[in-house]
C-alpha cells in the first residue's frame, strides 16, 4: 500500500535566511496526520543563505542525520567534533542525554541545500556521539547505497533504532529496487528529479510511504536523488 505525501503539502517557514519545508510536524507546523512515520520524526528540506545558520543550541534524545545535496556546512558541538559536510557525506550527531552544536553554511556566496532528518532512539539517555563518513560518488550512483543503520554495515554511520537509510543517485531511465522484509515499512524522499515509485509518478520534495508490500521498484524519469529508510 502506498500513501503519498506531495512536496506542495508540507509545512514550510521562509525566515529569510533559512528556507525550510517539513515532511512531518516541526516547530510551528502542526498536522495530525503527519506526526511521523513509525520511529522517523522529522525530514526537513533545507536552505541556508551563505555565512548564515543555527547558533549553539541543544538537542536531547535523538539520532539525528545530516545529509547535504549541494554546497557544504559547517558543524561545531560541544564534544569538541568539527568539520564541514558536503554532498556524499553523511553526519550523524547521536543527541542522548544532551549536546550542543552549531550548523552554519561554510561558503561566504553559495547556499547550502540539505535535508536534516530525526530518528527517534531505541532508547533514552545515551552517551552522545558525532559520526562522519564520505562515500565514493561511484557507490551512489546507479544504486541505493546504504548510508546509515543499526550496526554500521557495509561501512554506514549507527543509528541507535531497528532502520536502514539508503542514499541513491540516478540517471534517466535507471531502474532500482530494495526488498522490504515481512513486517517492515519504508518511505521514500525524492529529494531531486522525478521518478516512479510501483509505477506511480513522483516528482521533487514528493515522499511516499511504502506498508504491506515485499519491496519498492523505483524507475528514474530524469537524474534524481533518493533517500529510502527501511523501517521496523
Amino acid at each position: 500500500m502506498l500513501t503519498v505525501r506531495k512536496s506542495s503539502e508540507r509545512g514550510h517557514a521562509n525566515h529569510g535566511w533559512l528556507d525550510s519545508f517539513h515532511t512531518f510536524s516541526f516547530a510551528g507546523y502542526r498536522n495530525p496526520d503527519w506526526m511521523g512515520f513509525g520511529p522517523l520524526r522529522v525530514i526537513n528540506e533545507d536552505r541556508i543563505a551563505p555565512g548564515a545558520g543555527f547558533p549553539t543550541h541543544r538537542h536531547q534524545d535523538m539520532e539525528i542525520v545530516t545529509w547535504v545535496l549541494a554546497g557544504a556546512l559547517e558543524h561545531k558541538d560541544s564534544l569538541g567534533n568539527g568539520g564541514v559536510i558536503r554532498p556524499g557525506e553523511v553526519q550523524r550527531m547521536r543527541a542522548g542525554h544532551g549536546i550542543a552544536h552549531s550548523e552554519y553554511n561554510a561558503s561566504a556566496t553559495e547556499p547550502v541545500h540539505l535535508l536534516q532528518i530525526w530518528i527517534e532512539p531505541d532508547a533514552y539517555g545515551l552517551e552522545p556521539g558525532y559520526e562522519q563518513i564520505a562515500f565514493a560518488p561511484a557507490s551512489l550512483q546507479g544504486r541505493l547505497r546504504l548510508i546509515a543503520s543499526n550496526d554500521g554495515r557495509e561501512g554506514s554511520v549507527t543509528i541507535h533504532q531497528d532502520a536502514a537509510i539508503h542514499a541513491g543517485r540516478l540517471a534517466a531511465g535507471d531502474r532500482v529496487s530494495l526488498e522490504l522484509a515481512l513486517g517492515r515499512r519504508a518511505w521514500l524522499h525524492i529529494a531531486t528529479g522525478r521518478i516512479k515509485v510501483q509505477g506511480y509518478p513522483l516528482g521533487t520534495g514528493d515522499a511516499v510511504a511504502i506498508r504491506f508490500e515485499s519491496g519498492i521498484d523505483i524507475e528514474a524519469l530524469e537524474a534524481s536523488e533518493l533517500v529510502v529508510f527501511d523501517l521496523a
